[in-house]
Order: structure tokens, then C-alpha cells, then sequence
């Protein structure tokens, strides 16, 4: 759902590069020093390495996992509990200091977790700690800070631990706020009592869905209410939460139920209403609930589209409230709320728009081509990139505002900015540089921007001298004119090294998305954002990062504020005299001003831009961190 242009890329400044790792490691040029800055001996073998969006590195190993803050000679942590730990037992909460390990044993019960505060280094919540024997559900809620676990808890005798339970834990403390029991300890019971989905939690209660309904709690454990309303998955409340509404995957998958709840508990509506697939998007909107749902679909004549719905149900009844749907014809990739009704882009390509009484908005459906890169809000209006094509058109009518489309080729990567300067938008595709004038719409090519080793230009950054013109191993600067001011080119050491570059960038679009939709949370999640806006966007989070006040998360706050340490430079990895290594060239000269040569053919290293840290594995124990800032 990401509408913003910079995100994906600018992002490469949190973690970058990700590549097979190698032996020792010394400066050259500007820095000729032997010894890297920081040495860290975790004493067991590495099996991941993680630089995190608050700028940490958490590294998996043979013995547990360990922590390392950039620029402190000692370790951070180093968890040892749980032994060996693999990269798919750990969970980064997006948008938050914290790491979750999850192990599990016989019968794939998970009978170890733990919560890391990856910035503190402190252990907030683990299943020994706090005598949990076995866990059924462990959540992270946000923006409120509290861990909510579900399972069985040792202690208070034999019928308490065999009795389904339920904490809510203060992550900024580690301390329990209370808990509570699903049922009577002791109280013989045909019935199976479990968590089925991710708890609620209201400003003065907790809302738990388990197998024979959902249950409400007081912040002193105390039962304020509960029905009969069973398998939920996710709940969400109104913005005044006098309504809930919960949604569940029915016994075959194909299809959602989703009921309305009362504040009292009791139901809203006088039967669940049902949509085919599965809920990807919803919003509360005073027209009624907005609802986006995808079907998968199957093999044979008569078998389901695979396509997204879009259904507007009346909150008061759950009735559809419109009498034909909109068709899609694929899925739906960006889903926004507007003033006069839903805009919507479809993977596939197209884009329109549909008023809440269900008519369409666009004299007829915008065609686009696949892959929708950008949706945003302009001055003149709503302009879209995808992967073939690039226009502005207007918000209402759904007409083009430029001349006519920019089409380039089904091109592998599109990059865009706004030269304010010239007001002009600027758009790279297809190894070609287009230049269109923001008020006429008129578009011109500026230059072919042929870049050495098969490469096409992936980013576009506007320079006080210039257009810079980027790729993994170009780096040009254009003058205003399109003219080539400066070329620097360095040869990938190799097909696997350059095979990892883009499997590292690729692994950082999901935390890019996950800062777009944290820095759009709120009253309306699904608003439609302004182009060139990723700076106000990482302000936003700042902010909110802020507000949770605990130290970690003000840590945070800072980081996200502060402009990157390095955006002055990029980095290549490349094959220097002596072998493989690392190069640190100035954005506005073009002049290397540090290399870093790694004795491997097959060095694995990673790099953090924004803070201004390579970390590099030396052996198979050991990590040398440098500080890229000197």
C-alpha cells in the first residue's frame, strides 16, 4: 500500500547491503588502519546478522542471541537461554525496539518466548521468568506498550496450571499489569477454552476472542462481560470504541465472517455478515464499514477470479450497502479513502474511484499498466508510476492532466522525484531520463542515462549541483540540462555478490512498508499521502515514537529525526587492486574518499548508511564493526 516514491529506496539507508561473508578486513586510502574500530568475539558460530531500524545489529548463533549497539566496545546482550537460536525463531515488532524468540517443542508447542528490548538489551518477558510452561498467543500492542500473552502458567496448584490463562505485561517495565483465568481453575469443562486471535485492548478493558467467544476484561482482571460469538482472528474498534467489529476465517478459509459487537458485548447486528476470501484492508468510515477482501482463486471453468472485493456493509444492519460491487479484476494494491468516495489501484493495472452510494466516480475505469509503484496527491492531481507507465490525472473525473501518458517498456525498476527548481517531475526507466513540466504536462527526454555493466538507474536524488543518477555500481551527475557532469563506475566483484545486493534490497521493502503504514496509523490509516512527502512521513514517526516516552523508544525518535549520517555518500562493493572491497564515493564530486578492502572473493558484510556502521563477519565468530563516519 505504499504511495510514497522514496520509501523503498531511501530505506537502503537503514540496512543495505547483505552478502556472503569472508576473513579479515583492513582500511585503505584515507583510513590505512589494520584494526577495525569495534571487535566483538560472540564466541559460537554466527548464523544471522540483523541491523535493525533503531540501528542495533542482533546477531543468531550457535549459543543464543547477541545485541550490539554501534559505536560501544562492549556487548549489548547476549541471551544464552534458549541455545541455539535460527532466523526464523525471531520476530522483529516493526516499528519498535523489540525482538520476539520463539521456540518450539513436542507436538509444535511453543514452549519458550522471549521479548528483547534491543536497544536497552534487557530481557522484558520470557516464559521461564514469568513461569509460563506453555504459550498459546504472545502480542505486541501498540501504540499502548504491552505484551498480552495466553497459555498455561505454573504455580497456585495443579488446577491453575492446567487452566488457560491470560497476562498483559508493561513492556516499558517488564512487570505484570494483571491477569486473569479463561475459566475456573478446577471447573470441569466439555468445552475447549483457547485465544484464537490477537486480543483487543481498549482504553479501559481487554477484549479477548477465544474458542466460545469473546471475553471482556477490566484492567483488574475482572469479567465485565461476555458471548458467544466464536473464532475470532482480529478485532478493531471505532475511534470512540463504543464499536467493535471482529472478523473470522471461516472452517474452509475461502471465505470471512465479520461481526458487529456492542459495547456491552452483546451483538450489533442480528447475524454475521460474510465475504468471499480473506480481509486484506478495512475502515470505519461514518458512510459504513469499508471492506477489501481477496479471493484466491482455483483451476477449471466454473472456479472462483482471482480478484479483490470491494464491499461498503451499513454499520446499523451489516447490509451491503451497494447493489453492484465494483469490478477489480485483480487485487487490489492501494486502497484510499477519500472525501467523496474510494480510490483504488489494482496490481494488475487500472485505477478508479467509487462514491459510497456504490456509483463510479471516473467518466470510466483509468487504465494503467501493472505493478502500481506510486499513488499520490499533487498540486495538479493524482499522479500514478507503475511499472510501464507514469501520468497525472484528475481526482474527479479520472481525465489526464499531462498531455498524454509516459510509457516506457516493462521496465524492472522505475525511479521518480520533483525537481522544485525547474518545477518539473523527473522519472527513470528503461535506462532514459524523463523530464515532465509540472504545469503543462509536456513531457521531453532529458537523457539516456546508459549505465556500465547492464545496468538500469534505480534511484533519482535532486543535488545542489545537479541531478544524481544512481544504480548498485553507477553513480552519475547530470546538470540541469541532462548533460553528464560526472560517471563513476565500479565492476561488481562478481555474479553472486551482485545476486545478494538486490536480495538485500528486496528484504528491506517489507520494513519499508511497515514505516509507511505506522507513520499513516490513525484516524484514517488509508489516507492518501502527498508526493515527496517521506520526510514528513519519518517525522510522523518520530513523533509517535516519542509519545510512548519510554527510553528506548525515545532513542528511537531521535534516530528517525536526525537526517542520515552518510547522505552524502554512497557505497559500492567492488573489486579493488588487492581483492574485493568496499567504496565510499562523495555524491556531489564523484571522488572516492575511502576504501575498504575485505581479503575474500566473498566477503558478507552489512552496512547501516543511515547511522554510518559497516559490520563485517570475520570467521565465523567474530564481527568487526567500523565506523564509516571518520
Amino acid at each position: 500500500m505504499t504511495n510514497l516514491k522514496h520509501v523503498l529506496i531511501k530505506w537502503k539507508q537503514l540496512a543495505l547491503v547483505v552478502l556472503l561473508m569472508g576473513a579479515s578486513l583492513f582500511m585503505g586510502h584515507s583510513q590505512n588502519a589494520e584494526t577495525p574500530d569495534f571487535s566483538y568475539d560472540l564466541g559460537a558460530k554466527i548464523n544471522d546478522m540483523t541491523i535493525t531500524v533503531a540501528g542495533t545489529v542482533v546477531v543468531a548463533t550457535n549459543d543464543g542471541l547477541v545485541g550490539i549497539k554501534p559505536g560501544e566496545n562492549e556487548l549489548l546482550f547476549n541471551f544464552t537461554d534458549y541455545g541455539k537460536v535460527k532466523p526464523e525463531e525471531l520476530n522483529f515488532i516493526p516499528m519498535s525496539p523489540y525482538v520476539m524468540v520463539g521456540q518450539t517443542g513436542f507436538g509444535n508447542i511453543t514452549t519458550k518466548k522471549a521479548v528483547i528490548d534491543h536497544i536497552s538489551g534487557k530481557v522484558l518477558f520470557s516464559t521461564e521468568s514469568k513461569g509460563w510452561k506453555s504459550v498459546s498467543t504472545c502480542d505486541v500492542i501498540m501504540p499502548q506498550n504491552k505484551l498480552v500473552v495466553s497459555g498455561l502458567q505454573k504455580g497456585g496448584g495443579k488446577a491453575e496450571s492446567l487452566t488457560p490463562k491470560v497476562a498483559v505485561y508493561d513492556l516499558g517495565t517488564g512487570e505484570l499489569d494483571y491477569s486473569f483465568f479463561l475459566l475456573k481453575p478446577g471447573k470441569v469443562s466439555m468445552k475447549y477454552f483457547a485465544v484464537t486471535g490477537t486480543p483487543l485492548l481498549l482504553k479501559d478493558k481487554l477484549l479477548v476472542p477465544t474458542s466460545q467467544g469473546v471475553i471482556a476484561k477490566s484492567k483488574a482482571g475482572e469479567t465485565l462481560w461476555e458471548n458467544k460469538i466464536k473464532g475470532i482472528n482480529s478485532m478493531v474498534a471505532s475511534e470512540d470504541e463504543s464499536d467493535i467489529y471482529g472478523f473470522a476465517k471461516t472452517s474452509n478459509l475461502k471465505n470471512t465472517k465479520i461481526y458487529k459487537i456492542n459495547a456491552d458485548g452483546s451483538p450489533a447486528w442480528q447475524e454475521e455478515r460474510k465475504v468471499k476470501g480473506g480481509v486484506s484492508n478495512f475502515q470505519i468510515l461514518p458512510q459504513g464499514l469499508a471492506v477489501v477482501s481477496d479471493v484466491v482463486g482455483g483451476d477449471g471453468a466454473f472456479a472462483a477470479k482471482s480478484e479483490s472485493k470491494i464491499t461498503l456493509l451499513s454499520t446499523g444492519t451489516g447490509q451491503d450497502l451497494w447493489e453492484k460491487a465494483p469490478k477489480t479484476k485483480g487485487y487490489v494494491q492501494h486502497f484510499y479513502i477519500m472525501e467523496d468516495g474510494i480510490l483504488f489501484g489494482i496490481q494488475e493495472g487500472g485505477i478508479n474511484k467509487i462514491s459510497y452510494e456504490g456509483k463510479t466516480l471516473f467518466k470510466k475505469p483509468l487504465k494503467t499498466g501493472e505493478n502500481i509503484l506510486t499513488m499520490a496527491q499533487t498540486p495538479q492531481g493524482l499522479i500514478y508510476i507503475t511499472s510501464e507507465d507514469a501520468n497525472i490525472v484528475n481526482l474527479e473525473t479520472g481525465e489526464s492532466v499531462w498531455d498524454k501518458p509516459l510509457k516506457f517498456k516493462r521496465a524492472s525498476t522505475v525511479s521518480s522525484d520533483f525537481d522544485e527548481k525547474n518545477n518539473r517531475y523527473l522519472i527513470a526507466a528503461d535506462e532514459k531520463l524523463f523530464a515532465i513540466d509540472a504545469s503543462s504536462g509536456t513531457s521531453n527526454l532529458l537523457t539516456e542515462a546508459k549505465f556500465d555493466g547492464k545496468e538500469a538507474p534505480t534511484h533519482i536524488e535532486l543535488r545542489d549541483g545537479g541531478i544524481l543518477v544512481t544504480s548498485s555500481q553507477n553513480v552519475m551527475l547530470l546538470d540541469w540540462d541532462g548533460e553528464t557532469n560526472w560517471h563513476e563506475y565500479h565492476r561488481a566483484p562478481g555474479k553472486s555478490a551482485f545476486g545478494a545486493i538486490l536480495a538485500g534490497v528486496t528484504a528491506v521493502a517489507s520494513t519499508a512498508m511497515a514505516v509507511d503504514a505506522a507513520a499513516r496509523a490513525g484516524a484514517n490509516r488509508n489516507s492518501l499521502g502527498q508526493y515527496n512527502s517521506y520526510g514528513a512521513q519519518m517525522n510522523r514517526a518520530s513523533q509517535m515514537f516519542a509519545a510512548i516516552g519510554t527510553v528506548s523508544f525515545n532513542e528511537m525518535a531521535k534516530r528517525f529525526k536526525a537526517s542520515a549520517a552518510t547522505e552524502n555518500s554512497q557505497f559500492i562493493l567492488t573489486k579493488l587492486d588487492s581483492g574485493v572491497g568496499l567504496v565510499k564515493i562523495n555524491k556531489d564530486s564523484g571522488n572516492v574518499e575511502k576504501e575498504i578492502l575485505l581479503k575474500d572473493k566473498k566477503p558478507v558484510y552489512k552496512v547501516d548508511e543511515y547511522g554510518g556502521f559497516l559490520y563485517y563477519q570475520r570467521g565465523d565468530k567474530t564481527i568487526y564493526a567500523y565506523n564509516l563516519n571518520n
